[in-house]
């Protein structure tokens, strides 16, 4: 369902070459390129046994047995629909797995990550300890608790590079989230004597600040987790299996370990535009932010952009209230919406 190009070490390419290689793709169609053939192209290398070295990779970068723990999974009819259940079931752990059954077409359809609440009743019906949510392509992992509530990459990120520093192994005692995490997870940190840096939006923007820096873990609230100690790229069952293996080192249930971080109440409007050039920059837009901030004060904060990809401009709140954070996010909206012209 779509195609990723990775360089020789393994990382994502940045998108000034991937922009470069767009641009050749394009000439290429005009005929302005010479088009290589025979063994100009480059040849194929088939592995049958990639699949279950990776199995072997992740489940050894733990070292406790997850034996004991009830666990569905849902594989989202994905990539992982096979490997999955082989790492978690090769740990030791009892393994319902829902949603495996990829026929070329039901890949995130209504189930995995994007639509979780299938995992949420899966949890509750079969007394589990934990429940994994993959994405199609398998970067993304979001967890449910044994009470059937969703973990985002936030929580995760939060517990496992606690996790990470009480074993002296978190490197600069620092985590990298982005600018939309939850305030709640930079509180928290900071009262579990961790530091924070938040990127822009975009796990190639986390893994750039990661690398940059040398640290060992960061994501995105969506469930991507890059943990560079192990990998180049986010990876949802490497997550998976660090979660559940914390779960059975502390020997506590995942609500219990979770209750580190409270989440803030957070609202997003996506305010469809004619245009996103010139917002930044108008009185009244600037205006309408700086009094919801006021109005907000150091319990909440108010995060306006423009969408890469959409004519959207997205307004965020975040707070305790969630009925105040809701108006203020609706007025800055109408605002947006008057000024820079709704779309048709």
């Amino acid at each position: 369902n779509g195609i990723k190009f990775f360089d020789g070490n393994g990382y994502k390419l940045p998108d000034e070459v991937e922009d470069q290689l767009e641009q050749y793709v394009r000439q290429s169609a005009d005929n302005e390129l010479p088009r290589p053939t025979g063994d100009g192209i480059g040849t194929i290398e088939y592995n049958s046994n990639l699949a279950h070295l990776y199995a072997h990779f992740v489940r050894h970068t733990i070292d406790t047995s997850l034996d004991g723990l009830t666990i569905v999974y849902d594989g989202a009819n994905g990539a992982a629909s096979s490997v999955g259940p082989e790492i978690l079931s090769g740990l030791g752990a009892k393994v319902i797995n829902i949603n495996v059954n990829p026929d070329g077409f039901n890949i995130n359809d209504h189930c995995g990550s994007t639509h979780i609440e299938g995992l949420q009743v899966a949890v509750q019906q079969h007394n589990a300890d934990l429940g994994i949510a993959n994405d199609g392509d398998a970067d993304r992992c979001l967890l449910v608790d044994e009470k059937g509530q969703v973990l985002d990459g936030d929580q995760i990120m939060l517990l496992c590079a606690l996790k990470l520093k009480e074993e002296g192994k978190l490197k600069d005692d620092t985590v990298v989230g982005t600018v939309m995490s939850n305030i709640g997870f930079h509180k928290a940190a900071k009262e579990l004597g961790m530091k924070t840096f938040a990127t822009a939006v975009g796990d190639r923007y986390v893994l750039e600040y990661m690398r940059e820096h040398n640290l060992s873990v960061g994501g995105e609230q969506s469930g991507h987790v890059i943990f560079l100690d192990h990998n180049t790229t986010g990876d949802g069952m490497l997550t998976a299996v660090q979660v559940a293996a914390l779960m059975k080192e502390k020997n506590q249930p995942l609500s219990e370990l979770a209750g580190i971080m409270t989440k803030y109440p957070q609202v997003l409007i996506n305010v469809r535009v004619a245009t996103k050039t010139g917002w930044e920059d108008n009185d009244l837009i600037k205006a309408a932010i700086v009094t919801a901030e006021g109005e907000l004060g150091a319990e909440g904060r108010v995060l306006v952009r423009a969408s890469g990809t959409e004519p959207l401009i997205r307004v965020m709140a975040e707070g305790p209230d969630q009925e105040a954070l809701q108006a203020l996010c609706q007025e800055i909206a109408d605002i947006i919406g008057r000024e820079q012209g709704l779309a048709d």
